[in-house]
């Protein structure tokens, strides 16, 4: 199979066919990624007060209201609904970095897949669904509305974005991964649900902070997206690499095999770390395997991927 690396439109659309048999609520089954051992503070969606009325045999007590109760003399209950369309925002990473990929795709190219995957299944939710889409130049933000319309529009700049990589069109600029995440802060004041997709290059302490708050008042579920090579990369004479701004010569030898290997451990240790305090569910996806399976496999109810 040719490795891809840009994605168009119309394979964006399509994946609505894709977008089924997993749910980005809490809900998770068991062994999923999310409902591991660290209980995840994904919190579904959110409930609006209803109505005031008296206490029936069987409701739970819980939902006394004791002020009222004490003020009408009799107890009543309050009845809440579930929230409906709630929010979804995808932070969508289409910078140089995520221009990389050694077997299926480029992790761009996976990252928009994912975006089109969760905006289809959001969609068919109810949900209203926008997005942030950062290359290395621009924030392009679609605010989130219940409609295949806006859906469409989303899907259309991350194309866009993604298609630029592979035209070598950024030439410069300095979009970070925390002006995405301030820029999503903005946009989400609460009872939303953040997914951001990236590979995390750039993150920092400042990154961390971006996510505390954001996970503060909203569902934060971080797509962590990574190339096979990028964690194993061991040289032969002769082997470059690039990431579209500069080629480099891959030095030979096990010493900076192991070096490679020990330091993307690392960084991987320190962020799952981090996110595990925040309780934000971390879902890593790879380049090597087709996405709609891996993220069935972990939101969904069919068997591990492997």
């Amino acid at each position: 199979m040719q490795a891809r690396i840009t994605v168009t439109l119309e394979e964006l659309m399509l994946l609505k066919a894709d977008a089924r048999g997993f749910s980005l609520l809490p809900r998770q089954p068991a062994g999923s990624l999310l409902s591991g051992r660290h209980a995840s503070r994904l919190r579904g969606r959110g409930l609006a007060f209803a109505e005031l009325r008296h206490y029936h045999q069987g409701d739970d007590v819980r939902t006394i209201d004791w002020k009222a109760t004490a003020r009408l003399r009799k107890p009543h209950v309050r009845v809440y609904n579930e929230e409906r369309e709630r929010p979804v925002l995808l932070v969508v990473d289409q910078r140089s970095p995520m221009f990389f990929g050694s077997r299926l795709s480029m992790k761009s190219v996976a990252a928009a897949e994912l975006a089109a995957l969760g905006a289809w299944r959001a969609l068919d939710g109810g949900d209203r669904v926008g997005g942030i889409v950062f290359n290395n130049e621009e924030l392009i933000e679609v605010r989130p509305h219940r409609s295949q319309t806006r859906v469409l529009q989303l899907l259309h700049v991350i194309e866009q974005s993604n298609n630029r990589l592979a035209e070598a069109a950024f030439t410069g600029g300095e979009v970070t991964l925390n002006h995405a995440l301030q820029r999503a802060l903005q946009v989400a004041k609460h009872d939303h649900l953040v997914v951001l997709i990236s590979d995390l290059d750039g993150a920092d302490d400042e990154t961390r902070q971006l996510a505390a708050l954001l996970s503060a008042h909203n569902d934060v579920l971080v797509v962590a997206v990574y190339d096979p090579l990028g964690i194993s990369l061991s040289g032969s004479p002769g082997m470059l690499a690039s990431d579209s701004t500069a080629i480099r010569e891959v030095p030979v030898g096990t010493e900076f095999s192991q070096r490679f290997q020990d330091a993307f451990q690392q960084r991987l240790d320190q962020w799952k770390e981090i996110f595990r305090v925040l309780r934000v569910p971390v879902m890593p996806i790879s380049t090597a395997h087709s996405v709609p399976a891996q993220v069935r496999a972990i939101l969904g109810n069919h068997p591990r991927f492997s």
